[in-house]
């Protein structure tokens, strides 16, 4: 009877897929199409990585922080080609408090797990507790999120439904919030998973002078034994251990089952473990490349006397080092070379999913059309403002490779003086290429912020005086517009070169060459502003396409 569930579940599912054409991107494809695949397998920011079976499916979900929509749910049939189906998270909760742009807040580090015909996502916000999210139809609507257990500092959650019927939920802490870090523990919920019905009994201590920063746990049960992975050492330079216990309060016996070894791939760590209806295992996990963000890599998986092998290990010490380039899973047919998409046209009435805002959209944000284009309104800066650290309607798109250009054409529309739109690299450090109204012109311009987070100011400069393409009556004032393609090229370092045109023939190089930066725990990301000085009407920015290209 559970099995007929489960196959109308995944009936039900393929009802509400979404006919959706298949991309190739131009700037990174991991699959080679002869069987073989490199890392990353996802060449972009889709950091604290978790991923789940569900018979020929695997489905895939990572941390947005204080980005929305959130809860990114990719879909892959062969774990090489992925696309963004979904996100599980309209807003951010609490919302009025995530209705600001609060950079490094949010949703940390999900897990993914399908029991009964659910899928189940839950995660931590170190400000406000951990948190669930529910639904029988991963391409629909999932429901609304539900506190599972307030509270500060506790992060990277993770159930497990056990045998009996009894559910579990690990969890780590930061040191941030609650003032310790480098332990994991163990608590009972409900039969429902919806909350916390005992205390929190400490399952693993990383400060042991060996495994410290342990966090991001993934709990697993397989032969009897209970099975924690998590990643140990820190974000770029850490590895991978995993613990097992005959109880799921331990004690807990430890291994490093992944490390960088000889191998240029660092902090190989934090991620999940998948079986695939031909019998292999794999682990999916990222790598931190600083302003690229933290990238998506495939390692296949062993197990040895009931223990993981992740990634090659040659000298058979049960610890193995991650691959650059492998074999493709094995699958009962060959799926085609897909990847998420970058490009848009703007051509249809919902936002691409790659897209996503710096804060919970709100309509001022800006809208959709049938038109041909979306529509960015100018965020009003506040009285005090000293840079773009507190802008929420930033629209942006995670970098999608190493070295790719991205041209947007936009139309910019302004009454006011000091109204400013266009294109901006953000992160730590930001640049953008806008257009400015002042009187009867507009002006090209650049601005440089290093460490925008500590409140430092913009270094503005002037790059060109333009012309309007337009001016109209609207209302008490007119109303000047200025239609200009901005191009940035990416090249390997991070290192952005700005150009525009007029025509969208003939591109100037304009500015200095800006070297991106990771922002706080995403990486640099691409897109359009519009911005507004304080207590003025709004000026608008319509994007009539943005293209990603190599």
């Amino acid at each position: 009877m559970k099995g007929l569930f489960f196959i109308l579940s995944l009936s039900v599912c393929s009802l509400f897929h979404p006919a959706m054409a298949q991309y190739r991107s131009e700037v990174w494809v991991s699959d080679e199409g002869n069987g073989m695949y490199r890392n990353p397998v996802l060449h972009a920011d889709y950091s604290d990585p978790d991923v789940c079976a569900v018979g020929e499916d695997y489905f895939l979900t990572a941390s947005s922080f204080n980005c929305t929509p959130g809860l990114p749910i990719l879909h892959s049939k062969d774990l090489v080609n992925w696309k963004i189906v979904n996100y599980a998270l309209k807003k951010v909760e609490p919302v009025e408090y995530y209705n600001e742009a609060r950079h490094g807040k949010g949703v940390w580090a999900p897990s993914i797990r399908f029991h009964e015909g659910v899928f189940y996502i839950y995660w931590g916000d170190p400000d406000f507790g951990i948190f669930m999210v529910k639904t029988r139809d991963p391409y629909g609507e999932w429901d609304k999120p539900v506190l599972v257990k307030a509270g500060k500092g506790m992060i990277d959650p993770c159930p497990l439904w056990d045998d009996d019927g009894r559910v579990y939920l690990a969890h780590a802490w930061a040191g941030s919030r609650a003032k310790f870090n480098s332990v994991l523990t163990v608590c009972e919920m409900n039969k429902e998973g919806t909350a916390v019905i005992s205390d929190p009994v400490l399952v693993f201590d990383g400060n042991d002078g060996v495994n410290h920063t342990i966090e991001g746990a993934k709990f697993y049960k397989r032969n009897g034994f209970y099975y924690l992975f998590a990643p140990a050492g820190g974000v770029v330079s850490g590895w991978q251990l995993v613990m097992r216990s005959k109880d799921v309060y331990g004690p807990y016996e430890a291994r490093i089952v992944m490390a960088q070894g000889k191998t240029d791939i660092n902090g190989p760590h934090q991620g999940g473990w998948v079986d695939t209806p031909a019998g292999e295992s794999w682990f999916l996990h990222f790598q931190d490349k600083g302003a690229y963000g933290r990238v998506l890599h495939l390692n296949p998986m062993k197990w040895v006397n009931d223990w993981p092998v992740i990634g090659v290990d040659k000298d058979g010490d049960g610890c193995g080092d991650p691959v650059s380039r492998y074999r493709k899973p094995k699958t009962d047919k060959t799926y085609p070379i897909e990847t998420p998409v970058e490009s848009d046209e703007f051509d249809t009435r919902k936002l691409g999913l790659q897209w996503e805002w710096h804060a919970n959209y709100q309509d001022v944000f800006g809208f959709t059309t049938n038109m041909g284009y979306a529509r960015i309104y100018g965020h009003e800066l506040s009285p005090h403002f000293k840079n773009f650290w507190e802008v929420p309607n930033l629209l942006m798109q995670k970098f999608p490779a190493e070295e790719f250009t991205a041209t947007a054409k936009l139309k910019v529309s302004a009454k006011d003086d000091g109204q400013l739109s266009g294109l901006i690299i953000m992160g730590w450090d930001y640049s953008w290429i806008g257009v400015e109204k002042q009187e009867e012109k507009f002006l090209l311009k650049q601005a440089v912020c290093k460490d925008a987070e500590q409140g430092n100011l913009e270094q503005v400069s002037t790059l060109a005086v333009l012309e309007p393409s337009r001016k109209f009556e609207a209302g008490l004032f007119p109303n000047y517009e200025r239609e200009i393609y901005i191009r940035v090229h990416v090249d390997k370092g991070a290192y952005c070169r700005f150009s525009y045109s007029l025509d969208g023939k003939k591109f100037t190089e304009a500015g200095t060459l800006f070297k991106a930066r990771q922002g706080k725990w995403i990486g640099a990301k691409v897109g359009m502003f519009s911005v507004t000085p304080h207590g003025k009407e709004r000026g608008w920015l319509d994007v009539d396409w943005f293209r990603v290209e190599k």
